[in-house]
């Protein structure tokens, strides 16, 4: 029998109650303890003075028995206990699969880990293959004839296409009026290969002519795109470089590893430039200005950069050279890439003006000065070339002055006033430069080459006069508002 008896409305019944209640009494069957229509409050203070071991029961108004767990259905007495021990079996089953699921999703995932390392064995196994291959072609293509060679057009080598240049392009390429702006990327490393071509550099070095295309390619992919210190900068470059080589006759004065380091130095003098100069490293204590201690940062990243590029197999041009002659072009191009930092130009120019009248082409330390100056001139020489491919450089190089200079104000940071945008002008970005370091530099170098006045000295002489007339105009303009503006406020007054 029923050890107490309890009045309970159904819809009253808080079924967290009972199931706290049947928590403390831990389901043990002993007694039978029926709740039927009782207050809240009278239930929750007989069940708090049952005695332990007592077992609850709900009864509907019908008298059949109902499960205090929402999931399971009405049953009786008799059923319940089944029941019960049935939902908890069920329950035990489910924490069982779900282990096993999880054992099996281990060994699946074990499984595709090892079918995956067997598939980069493999991958790893032809790429060995592939290299192998490359180093038989290679090894084929050096033992054709030569005549068998040149006739090839190598169009395609799976990196680019290779563009045939005209005879035109040919010869403008040795003028230090070529107009820069009118070629795509693939044609300018198509004159680049051509120049080193027609040099003789890659004949008489044994530079591999494949390996050549995937240097230049690579140098192509280590400019970044700045306004100004980009590829066609680069380029720019290093056809100057090769127009004075050309226009100086220097091929009878140096010997020929002092022009392959010449063009070399050219093309890789400005790599990974992040379009912000020395000045901001060093302010700013960059990485660069860190790393290298604020002497020539940028210059040294360029040489680190360009060095790293030559490590790769495929793309080291000197892979024939012997160990001493290797160590002669890395001295021979480092040293040409760090006279690239303006810093020292007063240093290097005056030291060239005290060797110029007496110069010694046996002199290896003469011959040293004037590589210097020889890439100093090519580094600046945009206004050498007519107005209409010149001054979009301008243009280009005062973008990349007021990036900086915006900078610099951001971060609060010394501002050099030429690079400002609410100081400079063109006119007076390039009067001062024209006239104290250009003009001076290429006269010097006249002296020595008397060939280049006509085609450089005096495109930067008209050069000066043009930006001295504009800012004349500028100046006059200038005047003009201040006169109107005081008239105005004169009349307002």
């Amino acid at each position: 029998m029923a050890s107490s008896l309890l009045a309970l409305a159904p819809s009253a019944l808080s079924l967290p109650l009972l199931l706290s209640a049947a928590a403390c009494y831990n389901w043990h069957y002993t007694n039978t303890f029926e709740l039927i229509y009782c207050q809240p409050h009278l239930l929750e203070n007989s069940i708090t003075n049952r005695i332990p071991n007592t077992n609850l029961s709900l009864l509907d108004s019908s008298g059949a028995m109902v499960s205090i767990d929402p999931t399971m259905p009405h049953n009786t007495e008799r059923y319940y206990k089944e029941e019960l021990f049935q939902n908890v079996l069920t329950q035990v089953a489910e924490q069982f699969s779900r282990a096993f699921k999880i054992n099996e999703l281990k060994t699946d995932v074990t499984n595709r880990l090892v079918m995956l390392e067997k598939r980069v064995e493999l991958e790893g196994m032809k790429v060995v293959e592939i290299e192998k291959c490359r180093n038989d072609i290679k090894k084929l293509r050096e033992e054709m004839c030569p005549l068998c060679r040149q006739s090839l057009s190598f169009r395609s080598i799976g990196l680019r296409v290779t563009y045939m240049l005209s005879q035109q392009t040919i010869d403008a390429l040795k003028k230090p009026a070529f107009d820069v702006w009118l070629w795509e990327a693939n044609e300018m490393l198509s004159c680049l290969e051509h120049m080193y071509h027609d040099l003789g550099l890659v004949k008489d070095f044994n530079i591999n002519p494949i390996t050549l295309k995937r240097w230049l390619l690579c140098i192509h992919d280590n400019y970044r795109n700045n306004p100004f210190h980009n590829f066609r900068h680069c380029f720019c470059v290093t056809q100057m470089m090769y127009s004075m080589i050309c226009l100086c006759s220097l091929q009878e004065k140096f010997a020929q590893v002092d022009i392959l380091i010449l063009m070399t130095a050219a093309v890789c003098h400005d790599l990974d430039h992040p379009g912000f100069n020395n000045t901001y490293q060093i302010n700013a204590r960059t990485e660069l200005a860190v790393r290298y201690n604020d002497i020539s940062p940028l210059e040294n990243h360029h040489c680190a950069v360009a060095f790293q590029i030559f490590s790769q197999p495929d793309c080291n041009i000197f892979s024939n050279f012997d160990p001493e002659a290797f160590k002669q072009i890395r001295q021979g191009t480092i040293t040409l890439i760090l006279a690239t930092d303006m810093a020292r130009h007063g240093e290097i120019l005056d030291s060239f003006k005290q060797k110029v009248d007496n110069f010694d082409y046996t002199d290896e330390e003469h011959v040293t000065c004037l590589k210097m100056v020889l890439i100093k001139c090519c580094d600046i020489s945009n206004e050498v070339r007519p107005m209409e491919v010149a001054e979009p450089w301008v243009d280009c190089l005062l973008e990349e002055y007021f990036m900086q200079s915006d900078r610099e104000k951001a971060e609060g940071l010394p501002v050099a006033p030429f690079m400002d945008r609410d100081k400079v002008t063109k006119p007076t970005a390039q009067i001062g430069f024209i006239k104290f370091v250009l003009i001076p530099m290429f006269e010097t170098v006249m002296k020595l080459f008397p060939q280049i006045e006509e085609a450089m000295v005096q495109p930067l002489r008209e050069s000066r006069d043009r930006y001295e007339e504009l800012k004349q105009i500028d100046d006059a303009m200038n005047e003009v508002r201040l006169i109107f503006c005081v008239c105005k406020s004169v009349s307002f007054v």
